[in-house]
């Protein structure tokens, strides 16, 4: 969008705009959730979290709906957005300044209820499951925000109701059906810090006779990336306020360190960084008087910043095509169809890659380093005729570790274009009959849903090419130019199968010389070639229901919903060659590939007790069960029981207490190991628990739970080998993570507990609390090195310091191997509450106002590692993006045609380790009787607005801003779901924007 368009929009925002964008998310309050599909027809309707057809969508489940208006009224433009601004949403899974995630998974957007995971929070399209990743991620970026007629979220555990997955809640997205006529909306915007702009447009048509409909949906939206550059909290990678700190001497200008050639004496006497040599800029790289030591000019010269290169926010571009059509085939039979095709583009970049080539020696396939017969290596052979005569055998050496050349890949960022096509097609044939005086409904039917993923990635090195460009070389007086092996068996030049172009690795970054990468396109696609990787993952499901009332009770009608649902699982996901082979320098990992069935049945039961009585209104019970057998694990049976009390017509109590299960998933068994290098925090580094906290020293010094003691002067160090300034620290050595093929489900109790108070003497105004807790055993989760090493120094767990977990060398101490795979490991336990007031106040004649307050109140969100009684609780409420408190609260105003919103959005405070002494602002805070200082960053508020029109040609004008008073969180340092040291889930800016809706 043009700076003018949004100089205008700004003006006008100012000169008069008042409303706000939110969420108005209330809870289902004798709302018509009804679509406009058959409502003559059936007069009953069905709610999620229940297959029981009803007319009264007060239900005993805390139930969360979104309609089309209250979504088009909100100034975010994905289903994932709108959903994360929930106060129960947790912290984004895969946030999208994550840039550095890499996986199947990484590209899409999801949603945690109750902050316990994405894979915990089941997602449905029209009551069928949304498909997913190996890994059971279901990507919220497949669904159009066009196609959407409302979002029910239900706050309530329901595996008896639809089955695995379900133990937070579940997200049931409603589509459009039976519209009539034709519509198209235009959304643009961008941050005032002029990018990220995201632009969407959409249309959608339909018609409609007595005998059927059919509706369209077409979408089209593109998303900006945001560059860490051009934000304070990530411009460094300790913000603004530390801008020396983690930057890395693996960098864009090259260095090398050789303690034994006496010419380079003088460089290594006056580096900064361990006798490191850095070449002056324009210098010649073979004369020794042309280097200096590294860092020693003053300054971070010789140091790369890497956020320079990474993006903040990802960019994403998607197109979507979404059909429904029903046909009414007889009277009390109707078949009806849906297909959704949509793909999905996620680019990220992160700065090109850290090569570290130890030793200037010939690289091995199975060891890089530079050859002493390259041309380009400044001490080697043919810029050094005494070679052989003045330097001792060993100084070649193939594997000395002291001879280490550094050099990132800065002229080719890592760049990932992640993918994905989905494919759904679902068809029902659907339909009612009497049986006595009593209507019985039906269904049968089945869907498909296929998820094509591709990843395209660029700027990790091939470890191939690379061998070959750093080994020997020589001038060729013929060609003029370097090329590869000797004078006397010469290596074809050129990216051909078998022929090779010579590197030189120490000529900085923006020169143009011989064997630079700058500019030379031909060098850079040798060693950089592109990876692909690709999945799929197709969904089979069949299923029959049958609902209705079996007889009639002084009560109501005793009613009753079976079925039985048959799905088939099947997906793979392949890395590309180079990272099964572990040949290049990008992570290395293996297939995952498998599949698995399950067969279901479940009965439901509504039973009324009592009603029109003496302090019962109403008195109801709804008891649930499912069966699964699954071909994976086996058979499964979970139970839900609620209650509905009215004791006066004005107030509702209500309660449930749910069996829920999450079963391993097909990554989850028969995943791959793969590579990563782990941001972790080492317990055992006197800045962090191994230095105020002696027990903690002890345990490290002494070899506690079998591994070998640290020495003294131990400290964790960084990928430059250098020791960490700031924690979590990334580590320079490759660890492993996968599947494991004997993990069982997780089982979980939902207990909930609320009130819904519509007092008839205040008019429009409603109020609900709700209390919930959530217990989850032997809880499937990726284990992590930070909590590894917590458990075991810390919290004192001999079982956490198994060396099949994690390996420290014997001399350094620094961690050489960690292996950090998913298990069933202890339990999980939340609980809170949930405050909902809405109030939609009387009309006056300067217009009519609408109150909706939502708070979610943690009030503990604990962990155990394992099931040992000795084993300490770990409390994470308030830490990283574990919110205690998170709050929306909105002021609607509307007046004939105008109309506008306020919406405040609350976080409250989180805790985190201290980075610096400074910042520490709780040096005396006490856990589980472990004094471990900590950093609290303050609470965050957040205020959007929005001003809207109805235009007299049907049409509606929406301008508004989101974080309208350009409110910055403090840092975090630690685990904030960031690559930066700023929390993911927060606002990055003040974002404008104009939304254009025509009706036809």
């Amino acid at each position: 969008m043009s700076n003018e368009l949004f100089k205008a929009v700004r003006y006008a925002l100012y000169a008069g705009a008042t409303a706000a964008i939110g969420l108005s998310a209330a809870p289902v309050f004798a709302q018509d959730t009804g679509s406009d599909q058959n409502s003559q027809k059936l007069e009953t309707i069905t709610v999620t979290g229940s297959r029981i057809r009803k007319a009264d969508v007060e239900t005993a489940q805390p139930i969360v709906v979104m309609d089309r208006a209250a979504i088009e009224k909100q100034g975010f433009n994905s289903v994932a957005d709108i959903l994360q601004n929930m106060p129960e949403a947790g912290t984004p899974p895969i946030s999208r300044s994550e840039v550095l995630a890499s996986g199947e998974a990484v590209g899409g957007y999801y949603i945690s209820l109750r902050n316990l995971g994405n894979n915990r929070t089941l997602v449905l399209i029209n009551g069928k499951r949304l498909g997913s990743t190996t890994g059971g991620d279901q990507d919220l970026s497949q669904i159009p925000i066009a196609a959407i007629d409302r979002i029910e979220v239900l706050k309530d555990g329901a595996s008896a109701i639809y089955g695995a997955d379900a133990i937070a809640g579940v997200v049931n997205i409603i589509t459009r059906k039976n519209y009539d006529g034709a519509e198209a909306s235009a959304y643009v915007g961008q941050y005032d810090d002029d990018d990220g702009a995201i632009q969407t447009y959409s249309m959608t048509f339909g018609a409609h006779s007595d005998r059927g409909s059919i509706t369209l949906s077409a979408e089209y939206s593109k998303e900006d990336p945001v560059w860490a550059k051009d934000r304070w909290f990530s411009r460094y990678g300790a913000t603004t306020r530390h801008p020396d700190d983690n930057l890395t001497v693996v960098s864009q200008w090259g260095s090398f360190y050789l303690p034994t050639d006496p010419r380079f004496a003088a460089c290594r006497a006056e580096s900064g960084f361990g006798g490191r040599c850095s070449l002056n800029p324009g210098g010649d790289p073979f004369n020794p008087a042309d280097w200096h030591g590294t860092n020693s000019q003053g300054g971070n010269d010789d140091l790369t910043n890497s956020n320079e290169e990474m993006m903040l926010r990802t960019g994403i571009q998607r197109r979507s095509l979404y059909a429904n059509a029903e046909y009414n085939i007889f009277d009390n039979v109707r078949f009806s169809t849906d297909l959704l095709y949509n793909h999905r583009e996620t680019v990220q970049q992160v700065a090109g890659y850290p090569l570290q080539l130890r030793g200037f020696r010939y690289a091995n396939p199975q060891a890089d380093g530079i050859s002493p017969y390259s041309w380009y290596n400044p001490v080697g052979f043919w810029h050094n005729p005494a070679f052989d005569a003045t330097r001792p055998a060993s100084d070649y050496t193939i594997g000395t570790p002291t001879r280490v050349a550094y050099r990132r890949g800065w002229e080719v960022p890592r760049v990932t274009n992640s993918q994905l096509t989905t494919y759904r097609f679902g068809g029902t044939f659907d339909g009612s009959f009497e049986l006595g005086d009593h209507t019985w409904n039906w269904d049968v039917g089945g869907y498909f849903n296929r998820g094509d993923s591709l990843k395209v990635n660029r700027g990790d090195f091939s470890l191939i090419a690379v061998n070959r460009a750093i080994g020997p070389s020589f001038l060729n007086a013929a060609t003029g130019r370097v090329e590869c092996g000797t004078p006397t068996a010469p290596i074809p030049y050129g990216t051909a199968p078998g022929s090779c172009i010579p590197w030189n690795p120490l000529i900085p970054a923006g020169s143009t010389g011989p064997g630079a990468l700058q500019n030379n396109a031909a060098l850079q696609q040798y060693l950089f070639p592109y990876y692909n990787s690709t999945g799929q993952v197709t969904t089979h499901d069949y299923s029959a229901n049958i609902t209705g009332s079996i007889f009639t009770l002084p009560a109501g009608d005793l009613a009753v919903a079976a079925g039985y649902e048959y799905r088939n699982e099947k997906g793979n996901f392949i890395p590309d060659a180079f990272s099964q082979a572990g040949i290049s320098t990008n992570l290395a990992s293996g297939p995952t590939r498998g599949a698995y069935n399950v067969k279901e049945y479940y009965l439901e039961v509504d039973v009324p007790v009592l009603r029109d009585m003496f302090l019962a209104r109403e008195l109801s019970f709804n008891v649930a069960g499912r069966y699964s057998k699954y071909s994976s694990f086996g058979d499964t049976t979970n139970g839900k029981f609620s209650l509905t009390w009215r004791p006066i017509d004005d107030l509702m109590v209500r309660g449930n207490y749910a069996q829920g299960f999450r079963a391993p998933t097909i990554a989850d068994l028969y995943g791959g190991i793969s590579g990563t290098f782990d941001y972790y925090t080492d317990p055992c580094d006197p800045n962090r628990e191994a230095g105020p906290n002696a027990a903690v020293s002890a345990r490290c010094r002494s070899g506690f739970g079998g591994q070998p003691g640290v020495p003294a002067n131990f400290h964790q160090t960084n990928q430059s080998g250098v020791p960490c300034t700031v924690f979590p620290c990334q580590t320079a050595t490759q660890f492993f993570s996968g599947a494991s093929p004997t993990l069982q489900p997780e089982t979980s109790t939902t207990k909930t507990l609320g009130v819904v108070y519509s007092p008839h003497w205040v008019e429009g105004l409603d109020l609900s609390l709700d209390w919930y807790r959530i217990h989850i055993n032997g809880a499937m989760r990726g284990d992590s090195v930070t909590s590894m090493l917590r458990d075991c120094y810390v919290l004192g767990v001999a079982s956490r310091c198994s060396s099949q977990l994690f390996q420290r060398d014997p001399t350094t101490g620094v961690l050489s191997y960690a292996l950090r795979g998913l298990k069933n490991a202890g339990w999980v336990d939340t609980e809170g509450y949930d405050l909902g007031v809405n109030y939609r106040l009387p009309e006056f004649s300067f217009g009519r106002f609408a109150i909706h307050w939502n708070t979610t109140y943690v009030s503990k969100l604990n962990s155990k590692a394992d099931t040992q009684p000795t084993t300490p609780i770990d409390p994470s409420n308030s830490f990283g993006g574990d919110f205690r408190i998170r709050s929306n609260a909105s002021l609607e105003w509307t007046l004939g045609d105008f109309g506008a919103t306020w919406m405040t959005r609350y976080y409250s405070s989180m805790k985190e380790e201290c980075s610096y002494d400074d910042e520490c602002n709780l040096p005396n805070y006490v856990s589980n009787g472990v004094a471990t200082p900590l950093n609290r960053v303050g609470s965050s508020v957040f205020h959007d607005v929005q001003a809207r029109w109805n235009a007299p040609w049907n049409a509606t004008v929406s301008v508004g801003v989101n974080n309208l008073f350009k409110h910055w969180a403090g840092p975090s340092y630690s685990g904030p779901n960031s690559q930066y040291s700023y929390y993911g889930g927060f606002d990055i800016g003040r974002f404008y924007y104009l939304r254009y809706d025509q009706k036809f």
